[in-house]
């Protein structure tokens, strides 16, 4: 039997009730597959704030630390988004998370499933068999550049993109990786014709495509691409992109799916990698069972591929493939005839059962 020590970060709003879930599948294709999960958990977001002062807890980074992945559902209280004033922010949990954990890169795959074509505000004939990954930069760019601030009259404000070529290498690296597993396409987006920080992006991944002569490369930037993510989604394979725009791109591709709650997403680096939901923390559906949990157990699948449990991972792909066709799913993708969260989780139990 396999053993894996998962970290539990469940957080803030639904946060709670999806990562619930996603642990009853994985305990579900646990007992199948004869795998065994020690999960810890500990404390982010918000909720870590109130409790200890501290959005990302040095007890919670030894309990990633010593993890082999994590589980993460999500952050965000609208007690600090209503205080411009307040000094320390759920938000800031996440990116301490990770820059200490070293989580470079999120991978974000987007997938349209054709029984929930018809959700999507874009047309059946755009969005059909649209399938690729988005890969992101995590811990660079204008979400971390210094300096940052204020002027003292309060009149103007600053942020600083900053990229250096090794941050670059290491995320191209993997996506060219992945493009290598899929259908050896690249699209690297950037605004290259206007910011700096851009230009060192396409001349460092220009550098390396030599290494990787099956791989089809082109660049794009960032407003073409958005405009192409409406227009022609299909044509994508896999997407890099710096920290911002990758967190822009992703929201904007979830329409594809019909809604936020079916992207899953992975942030990897150099030591635990992570997995969670793209979207946030959702606070007006807290605690009324109305959110989808589909994405947490996505990303639960996604963790155990990761860590070489494959046949466990495409029973839970199969099983929400199963839910999704029957049409067995929260008010965002069934508003006529909803489930609850928990029953959209015993349902995908009892499919992998």
């Amino acid at each position: 039997m396999n053993t894996y020590k998962i970290a539990v970060l469940k957080g803030d709003g639904i946060g709670p009730e999806i990562v619930d879930e996603a642990i009853n599948v994985l305990n579900a294709v646990g007992h199948k597959y004869n795998i065994e999960f020690d999960y810890n958990e500990g404390l982010v977001g918000g909720i870590a704030i109130d409790t200890v002062g501290d959005p990302f807890p040095a007890e919670t980074q030894a309990i990633c630390e010593a993890s082999d992945a994590i589980l993460f559902g999500a952050i965000g209280d609208p007690k600090f988004d209503n205080n411009p004033n307040a000094k320390v922010r759920p938000e800031q949990g996440l990116l301490k998370m990770r820059k200490t954990l070293g989580l470079f890169a999120n991978i974000r795959p987007v997938k349209a499933y054709d029984s929930l074509l018809q959700l999507s505000p874009l047309k059946e004939q755009i969005t059909k068999g649209s399938n690729f990954v988005v890969i992101r930069e995590l811990t660079g760019g204008i979400y971390f550049g210094e300096p940052r601030g204020r002027s003292e009259n309060g009149e103007t404000a600053f942020d600083t993109c900053v990229y250096t070529r090794e941050e670059i290498v290491r995320v191209a690296k993997m996506a060219f990786e992945y493009a290598k597993t899929r259908r050896n396409k690249l699209t690297v987006v950037d605004k290259a014709n206007v910011l700096a920080t851009s230009r060192l992006w396409r001349e460092t991944v220009q550098s390396m495509e030599q290494n990787y002569p099956s791989v089809e490369v082109d660049y794009m930037f960032v407003d073409n691409a958005a405009m192409k993510l409406i227009q022609q989604p299909s044509y994508f394979d896999v997407v890099l992109t710096e920290n911002m725009f990758g967190d822009i791109l992703t929201d904007e591709a979830s329409v594809i799916t019909g809604s936020l709650g079916m992207l899953p997403s992975a942030s990897k680096g150099s030591k635990v990698a992570l997995y969670e939901p793209i979207h946030g923390s959702f606070p007006q559906a807290k605690g009324k069972g109305i959110a989808n949990p589909i994405a947490t157990i996505l990303s639960a699948a996604m963790m155990l591929e990761d860590l070489g449990e494959v046949a466990a991972a495409k029973a839970i792909y199969q099983s929400i493939d199963n839910v999704v066709n029957e049409n067995y799913l929260t008010v965002d993708l069934n508003p006529v005839n909803p489930v609850s969260t928990a029953e959209v989780g015993r349902r995908i139990v009892e499919y992998i059962k």
